[in-house]
C-alpha cells in the first residue's frame, strides 16, 4: 500500500541520517588531528562529539515516536554540518591563504612602481562587525628581532573614537584572532596609524600632535606640529589630518598647513626625538586626495575615479629623499 512505502522511505532515511552523522563524526575527528594541539580551533571542535551523540539518540527517539519529525532532524543536522563547514574553512584559510603578499623591503634600484595587483581579501575584520570600516592592520615597517612576524590591528566604527588594538605574534594568530596583547590609546583620532621600529605612531588630538606608543612597555610620547592643520583632510574622509608612512628611507608624515594652502607637506620624522627633521611641500592640495604613501623616498598620491576605484596620479617628480 501506499502508507507502506511511504513508512519503508522514511525508515530509509533514518537509516541514511544515521550514516551520515557516523562519516560526520569521523570528519569531525580527521579535522581535530590537523589542528596543532594549541590552536583555538580544538577548544571548538570539541563541541561537535557530544552533539553528535545528542542528535544520534533524537533521530532513534524520532524514528520511533514520530516519523513526521524528519525535517525537524534534518534542519538540525544542516546547522551542525554548516558548523563543521566554517571550522573547514579556517583550517583551508591557514594551509592555501599565506602572507605572500607581505614582502620583504628591496633595493630602490628601479624607475618606480610599475603596476598594482588587485586587494587580496584575507577575511572579516578581527571585530567580526561589518560596521568597522576605519581601522588598521599589518607588520611592523622596521621590526625588532624576533618580531619579523608580528601583526597588528585595531578596528572602529568611527574615525573620532578611541580603539583597542591588538598584537598577533605571526600571520595565523591573526587569522585565528588570537591576539598576545591588548592595549587602548585613548586619545587617538582619524584612521592614520603605522608600526615601525617597535613603535606605533598615530594622530592624537586635544590638541592636534603626533604620538607614539612603545609596544613593548606601552610608554606614550607626544610632539606637536605647529603648522599642521585641522581644516585639511584628505577626499571623503574626515580627521586624516596627520598621516603616517615609512619605506626603505624612513619613517614620514603627511599633512597640510595654512600657510601651504592646503598642500601636501611630507615630513621626515627622526624617530629618537620624535621630530620632524626635514619638510617637503608638493603642489598637490589634500582635499583632492585620498591618499599618499612613500616608496624608496618618492610620494605617491592617490584620487578617486569611480566609486570603486582610486588611482596613482601624482609620484612627486625628484625624490623627497636620496
Amino acid at each position: 500500500s501506499l502508507q507502506n512505502t511511504t513508512d519503508r522511505y522514511i525508515k530509509l532515511d533514518f537509516e541514511l541520517l544515521r550514516i551520515e552523522l557516523r562519516e560526520f563524526e569521523s570528519l569531525v575527528n580527521q579535522l581535530h588531528l590537523s589542528f596543532n594541539s594549541s590552536s583555538p580551533m580544538i577548544e571548538s571542535l570539541s563541541l561537535f562529539p557530544p552533539q553528535i551523540q545528542n542528535m544520534t539518540s533524537t533521530v532513534n527517539l524520532l524514528e520511533s515516536y514520530d516519523k513526521r519529525n524528519l525535517e525537524l532532524i534534518r534542519r538540525s543536522f544542516a546547522e551542525l554540518q554548516e558548523k563543521l563547514e566554517e571550522c573547514q574553512r579556517e583550517q583551508d584559510t591557514l594551509s592555501v591563504i599565506t602572507p605572500c603578499f607581505f614582502l620583504s623591503s628591496g633595493n630602490c634600484n628601479h624607475k618606480g612602481i610599475l603596476s598594482i595587483s588587485k586587494p587580496k581579501v584575507v577575511q572579516i575584520n578581527g571585530d567580526l562587525s561589518s560596521s568597522y570600516v576605519y581601522g588598521c592592520w599589518g607588520k611592523d615597517s622596521k621590526p625588532d628581532p624576533g618580531y619579523e612576524s608580528m601583526y597588528f590591528y585595531g578596528g572602529s566604527s568611527s574615525t573620532i573614537y578611541g580603539r583597542y588594538y591588538q598584537l598577533y605574534s605571526d600571520y595565523e594568530k591573526l587569522i585565528l584572532r588570537s591576539y598576545f596583547k591588548r592595549y587602548s590609546l585613548g586619545n587617538d583620532k582619524g584612521n592614520n596609524y603605522i608600526v615601525h621600529g617597535n613603535a606605533m605612531y598615530y594622530q592624537a588630538y586635544s590638541p592636534l600632535r603626533m604620538g607614539k606608543v612603545n609596544l613593548t612597555s606601552l610608554q606614550l610620547e607626544y610632539r606637536v606640529i605647529t603648522e599642521a592643520s585641522e581644516r585639511f583632510s584628505y577626499s571623503f574622509i574626515n580627521d586624516q589630518f596627520l598621516d603616517f608612512a615609512a619605506d626603505e628611507k624612513g619613517l614620514w608624515v603627511i599633512y597640510a598647513s595654512e600657510q601651504s594652502n592646503g598642500k601636501l607637506i611630507v615630513g621626515k620624522i627622526n624617530e629618537n626625538f620624535l621630530d620632524i627633521e626635514e619638510r617637503h611641500t608638493t603642489s598637490v592640495y589634500k582635499v583632492h586626495a585620498t591618499n599618499a604613501f612613500m616608496a624608496c623616498g618618492v610620494l605617491y598620491v592617490t584620487r578617486s575615479v569611480d566609486l570603486t576605484t582610486d588611482e596613482i596620479f601624482y609620484p612627486e617628480c625628484g625624490k623627497i629623499s636620496s
